[in-house]
């Protein structure tokens, strides 16, 4: 425990962001961090708990609190204050391969059960993390360290996403040989197209890859697997296939008029817009339009921001479900789930810059209006819900001006094309089948982990997954296993 009183003496300090109007101007990340003397502030307030709940990853309603790594939190908060920030690393590094990633696009799961939240506020062990990681690499710690020794085992991977990417790294460790197949023209996966540049830029996801390639990961992009390469080819080169390709079906809107131009879905607009600024490639653009945005999780706040910095006239964000409420209730005690109402960045800037919440709640679109065939309106009605079913509000319809409509409704688990390579069992959800807590397919040279094994989930959890599936697949090829 770095300091026994620390938690009484220092009040929690963010790392400060750039102002709103400020930071669209461009789509570069937007925060400025503490210096090394406020950091050990932040890190002694860790009361290094007994049981920390921190790294427990608990599920409790149906919703995890704590660090689905098991990351070592107290351990590193205490060399952050002591100031032996290799030892630091060394911890963080035990857990977590990406660093990097976590302590920008994570949304803390790990602060949510600090148990100075119950009646103060946690440690800042997001930005601590991030801390480490870029101190690490400003040093010149971060180095390849290739295995010593290889097995004679290939495995192939296929997406280059979190979980691929964990599974990997993990499988490269124990020094067998890893291809990794992508059908884009860059590694990384949702890390590159799916997260906007302002939460995740993407020369850190390159430096990354540059270390993985380095310690002996060969790549292989502009390659889809179930189209460009079928099964069958990859299972007469490898000993072991893992599908880490995500869910990327995006779940669709029923709706009048659906078909007319100008409705995307809220992937393939994010995609386009982060190829745009890498390679300049067209893209979907907001520029002078009035936007309107079907769903309020993480992926319908990246829109409002990536349309504000593309020049929207006006943006609006649709949300079937009630606003939560502002602080926790008491039916919501810690160390659960924290059910209160999150305004993020690009609904931050939205109300910047238009002086109002770009959120509207309990309601759902009934109807697209068009002329000459691209849509000009939206016809929206409040809802409610009785007996657990979404009850329409007579009267309450309103139309909306609209020329740029983006679906931002979830996903709906794994593309048909692969499964119709794979044949696979699937689960009701669309995703790989496997046993509870077990990343091999009925196949049993075939595994899965990520997105397209659990459903649609957090990138902390995309890596977790590839590690323990890298275990699996390691007692498969061995007959064993020593890995940690």
């Amino acid at each position: 425990m770095g300091k026994p009183t620390g938690f009484l003496e220092y009040d929690r300090e963010e790392n400060n962001c750039i102002a709103p109007l400020d930071r669209l101007k461009n789509y570069n990340e937007f925060h400025v961090y503490l210096d090394a003397q406020q950091r050990a502030k932040q890190a002694a307030r860790c009361m290094n708990c007994g049981v920390p709940f921190c790294q427990s990853a608990i599920e409790l309603k149906g919703k995890v609190t704590g660090c689905p790594l098991h990351n070592l939190i107290p351990e590193w908060n205490d060399e952050i204050y002591n100031g032996n920030y290799q030892h630091a690393l060394s911890r963080l590094l035990k857990t977590n391969p990406f660093p990097e990633f976590t302590s920008r696009v994570c949304p803390a799961l790990c602060e949510k059960a600090c148990i100075n939240g119950i009646y103060d506020d946690p440690v800042t062990i997001h930005d601590n993390e991030y801390f480490i990681i870029e101190t690490a690499y400003q040093n010149g710690w971060m180095k390849a360290n290739p295995p010593k020794i290889r097995s004679d085992k290939k495995v192939a991977i296929i997406g280059s996403g979190p979980s691929g990417l964990a599974c990997a790294y993990t499988l490269n460790k124990r020094g067998h040989n890893v291809t990794v197949f992508e059908r884009e023209n860059r590694p990384g996966g949702l890390l590159m197209y799916g997260i906007p540049n302002m939460k995740l830029e993407k020369q850190f996801i390159d430096r990354r890859i540059e270390l993985l390639k380095e310690e002996g990961i060969q790549f292989c992009l502009n390659t889809n697997v179930g189209k460009d390469i079928k099964k069958e080819d990859l299972l007469k080169e490898f000993d072991a296939i893992v599908l880490c390709c995500g869910s990327k079906q995006a779940r669709d809107i029923n709706v009048i008029n659906r078909d007319i131009d100008g409705v995307y879905f809220a992937v393939d607009y994010l995609t386009k817009s982060t190829k745009n600024l890498l390679d300049h490639s067209p893209m979907i653009s907001a520029k002078n339009k009035n936007v309107v945005i079907v769903g309020g999780g993480d992926t319908g706040n990246d829109c409002v921001g990536t349309a504000l910095r593309q020049g929207a006239k006006s943006v609006v964000q649709i949300e079937m479900m009630p606003k939560a409420p502002d602080q926790r209730t008491e039916n919501n005690p810690w160390p659960e789930w924290p059910n209160v109402c999150k305004t993020d960045y690009g609904q931050q800037e939205a109300i910047a810059l238009f002086k109002e919440d770009p959120r509207i709640y309990e309601t759902t679109l009934s109807e697209l209006i068009s002329e000459k065939g691209k849509i000009t309106q939206v016809k929206t009605t409040k809802i409610k819900f009785e007996n657990r079913k979404m009850v329409p509000v007579e009267g309450s319809e309103q139309t909306l001006q609209c020329d740029l409509l983006l679906i931002a409704a979830g996903f709906t688990g794994m593309e048909s094309y692969i499964n119709e390579d794979f044949h696979l069992d699937m689960t009701p959800r669309n995703t790989i089948s496997t046993q509870a807590n077990r990343y091999q397919t009925s196949e049993s040279n075939i595994f899965a982990a990520g997105d397209v094994r659990r459903g649609q989930s957090l990138v902390v959890w995309a890596i977790h997954e590839g590690k323990e599936c890298a275990r699996e697949v390691d007692s498969y090829l061995m007959e064993y296993t020593n890995m940690d």
